[in-house]
């Protein structure tokens, strides 16, 4: 098992931690709280989160004072490989082995659903931030389950809203073949047809493929006026980059990228990726609170952050505020807390977590610079909307999770 441990910094315990009362730190699982930061490490989402997740969390428990409750924070980290067995297992190795208290990263469906699951038996919280389908809040859901950053509803509300608006009314899809795929695609169906709009067309592409010509070539002759990308990180670089090669957008037709993130957008480039409209979480510059803690990171990363390294950080620090306040790891305790807190950071205002699990915030539309609007290297999108919480998130009277009472 290819695992990395990272102790946060603990400082020394020394006699002063005899005197604390007892029941400061009798609830605290071998006395450690040890954060799991599960991740793809080094496939096709390791830009967009992996290593950079490890980070983030080591910041934030840096910046927590490297303690909780008087006792050392740990994190644990591994690649889940984007393989659900894989991902599984470590999880359980996590837990039965090296008492891990709470799991995050998880930036694959398939691999967050088994973990959540596994998490659920094990009473084990997780605060997914880089996975995206909503089963994890509504089919799948659990009492432990936390979806932090964004789902597969929030992505197309302010996206698909626009371009149909805009007169993108017919939609062809290319979807990446797995649970974060599927669901992307039929929720930002649900919204171009909410809206008048009609799917016209849909292909499923295998995970990690380099080649898109087929798919594109399909969606070119589809008549569409939208070819959706229900695919995200080096999946959905390729296929813009081939798209561009096709001249697909020369010829009329409009591409919407449902999940991208700024890494994307570096790597693709503005003279491709110019003009393309998504919705996001979180803007590195967005204000001077966000652009602070950027900067920090980019010291570390070598890179701007994505919504989700942004949200790991966020994730872990209110586990921890929500840890201490109830004394204790215990994860219905802590749950219970998460659930009462209003959350507050640079990445999140007024968020709160929901009964499902679901973490309700708002999201922004974004559109990629022109070459000449840029000030730098990073300085790549303009906010052009905010997308208010409740529009962003299933409405909980609308929900199919069991959690959720009906009033």
């Amino acid at each position: 098992m290819l695992n990395q441990v990272i102790k946060g910094i603990v400082g020394a315990v020394g006699l002063a931690s005899i005197a604390l009362p007892l029941t400061a730190t009798a609830e605290l699982s071998d006395n450690t709280v040890k954060i799991g930061v599960l991740s793809d490490m080094s496939g096709v989402y390791k830009s967009l989160e992996g290593p950079g997740a490890v980070i983030a969390a080591e910041m934030a428990i840096e910046d927590f004072g490297g303690k909780v409750l008087d006792r050392p924070i740990e994190i644990i980290s591994a690649d889940h490989q984007n393989k659900p067995d894989i991902g599984a297992s470590t999880a359980r190795e996590w837990i039965d082995d090296n008492q891990v208290d709470m799991i995050t990263a998880l930036d694959n469906s398939s691999v967050a659903l088994a973990v959540q699951g596994l998490a659920k038996d094990k009473k084990i919280i997780t605060m997914n931030t880089g996975a995206g389908t909503t089963a994890l809040t509504e089919e799948q859901c659990s009492p432990y389950g936390i979806h932090y950053v964004y789902d597969t509803h929030a992505l197309p509300v302010g996206t698909a809203t626009a371009m149909v608006k805009n007169g993108g009314e017919k939609w062809f899809f290319i979807t990446a073949d797995y649970a974060f795929g599927h669901s992307l695609r039929d929720n930002t169906g649900a919204v171009v047809e909410s809206l008048g709009g009609e799917v016209v067309g849909n292909v499923n592409a295998p995970l990690s493929t380099n080649d898109f010509s087929s798919y594109l070539l399909q969606a070119q002759s589809s008549g569409a006026d939208v070819i959706g990308l229900a695919n995200a990180g080096q999946d959905t670089v390729n296929a813009i980059k081939q798209a561009h090669q096709f001249r697909i957008v020369q010829s009329g037709q409009k591409l919407a990228g449902m999940l991208v993130f700024i890494t994307d957008v570096h790597s693709m480039g503005l003279d491709i990726a110019q003009g393309l409209q998504f919705t996001t979480a979180f803007v590195w510059n967005q204000d001077d609170e966000a652009l602070q803690w950027s900067n920090r990171f980019y010291e570390r990363h070598g890179a701007m952050p994505t919504m989700v390294h942004a949200g790991v950080y966020s994730a872990v620090s209110h586990y921890l505020e929500a840890v201490k306040a109830v004394g204790s790891d215990n994860s219905d305790a802590v749950r219970k807390k998460l659930g009462e807190m209003k959350l507050n950071d640079f990445f999140v205002k007024d968020g709160y977590i929901a009964a499902n699990g679901s973490m309700f915030h708002d999201m922004y539309l974004v559109e990629v610079k022109k070459p000449g609007e840029s000030e730098g290297e990073w300085d790549l999108l303009k906010v052009l909307s905010r997308i208010p919480a409740e529009a962003a998130y299933i409405p909980l009277s609308e929900s199919v999770c069991p959690l959720v009472k009906k009033s």
